[in-house]
């Protein structure tokens, strides 16, 4: 696909990136096959295809407006198009670029404004939101059946192993996760032990920078993964082998933190050793998963795997989390159009809630449809969006097997 771009932004890192990923685009429309807003709303301009030709305008000069915002804010980013695209189109780089540069040029409405600031000025800060969080559940049962739906049950948590290792690494706490579902990275601090790992915590590190970041903030986002890498960076070069991830969410994050900062002389080198020691917590269990096949489980019944866009399309990480289970004996059911995203992504579910419950209500009716009796996932995201909608549990596998290897 032929760019001509703006004289200012000829001379933009941002532009001649979003150029080259323009120039690998052949119009094929395989992408849209894949995208879920394309098959909701059957909208070209809600495609990947359309969105990029909206894009390109913006970048040759054409003024954006609101309609050209509207659609790019419908885009989940959830990534499918780029594992369809077999011309490897990095969308996702593309559609941040996109964002970045029609938001300089349409005003959002008020409100859009007023809540976006407060999700980014909330949501990334722990000692922020999992106050409002308590506050929440413990009101829960007073308040109307669809709000309380969206806010989880307080969750119990057992007290995280405190033996010494010889293997270290480091977990990425979040910022989220520990007051929505504090026992997944005790469950991952348990099973890790069992393993002979031990898992350090950065007091200093917060945010991966994701939330941000997507909420086009991305100075921001940078700023994060800056105080990110200057926590960790001590403890990688006392020995830590690697930074561990939880959510595969904030994987993907930080799995771009060599990227997003790599103009940036004093950290570029840095955000590249921190991007190339990051794992998902998948990819170590089931390096070891020998170790924990000599444990017999107790029997488990049927369970059925969400596998998040930002694993399998954003990690690329596909398999290794299904294996893990099946070799611990649980009996793992399919999942039809697996590869369609469940309509979290983030914030989306707070910024586009109609079209966020359609695809929610559609992932529970393939995951439920062959009566499974929990839903596993490995986001945090995705397990709180589900869960509001069905009675089903839903949880992180890591929670699953620390239940079924426990000694």
């Amino acid at each position: 696909m032929h760019t001509s771009l703006t004289d200012n932004l000829q001379a933009t890192h941002a532009g001649q990136e979003a150029q080259a990923i323009l120039g690998k685009c052949v119009h094929c429309g395989f992408c849209t096959a894949t995208c879920p807003t394309y098959q909701l709303l059957g909208d070209e301009l809600d495609g990947p295809r359309g969105r990029i030709y909206l894009i390109k305008q913006v970048l040759e000069g054409q003024p954006a407006t609101l309609k050209t915002l509207n659609h790019l804010d419908r885009c989940l980013t959830c990534r499918s198009c780029e594992t369809t695209c077999p011309s490897g189109v990095e969308y996702g780089r593309l559609v941040e670029i996109g964002r970045e540069l029609v938001e300089q040029q349409v005003s959002r409405p008020f409100w859009q404004q007023l809540q976006r600031t407060a999700l980014k000025t909330v949501l990334p800060r722990n000692w922020l939101f999992t106050p409002l969080l308590r506050s929440g559940q413990l009101f829960r049962p007073l308040l109307p059946q669809k709000i309380a739906a969206s806010i989880p049950v307080r969750q119990q948590t057992a007290p995280r192993p405190a033996q010494i290792h010889e293997r270290r690494m480091i977990l990425l706490e979040g910022c989220v996760q520990p007051g929505l579902s504090p026992n997944i990275n005790a469950a991952t601090a348990r099973v890790l032990d069992r393993l002979k790992v031990q898992l350090l915590t950065a007091p200093k590190a917060g945010c991966c920078g994701a939330l941000r970041s997507h909420l086009n903030d991305h100075e921001g986002g940078m700023a994060d993964a800056r105080r990110n890498i200057d926590a960790w960076i001590p403890l990688l070069d006392a020995g830590a082998s690697n930074l561990l991830i939880t959510a595969s969410g904030c994987g993907s994050m930080v799995k771009e933190y060599g990227h997003m900062l790599r103009h940036d002389q004093t950290y570029a080198d840095k955000a590249a050793r921190i991007s190339a020691a990051t794992l998902d917590v998948s990819e170590v269990v089931f390096a070891e998963r020998a170790q924990l096949m000599a444990r017999k489980p107790v029997s488990s019944a049927p369970v059925v795997f969400h596998v998040p866009c930002s694993l399998q399309h954003g990690l690329k990480i596909t398999g290794k989390v299904e294996q893990i289970m099946t070799a611990v004996g649980i009996t793992l059911q399919g999942c039809a159009n697996s590869h369609l995203c469940c309509g979290s992504a983030g914030t989306y579910s707070i910024l586009q809630p109609a079209i966020s419950l359609q695809l929610r209500e559609r992932k529970l009716q393939h995951l439920q449809a062959g009566g499974a009796e929990k839903i596993v996932s490995a986001n945090i995201g995705c397990i709180t969006h589900l869960q509001a909608g069905t009675d089903t549990p839903v949880q992180h596998w890591i929670e699953l097997l620390d239940e079924l290897i426990q000694p």
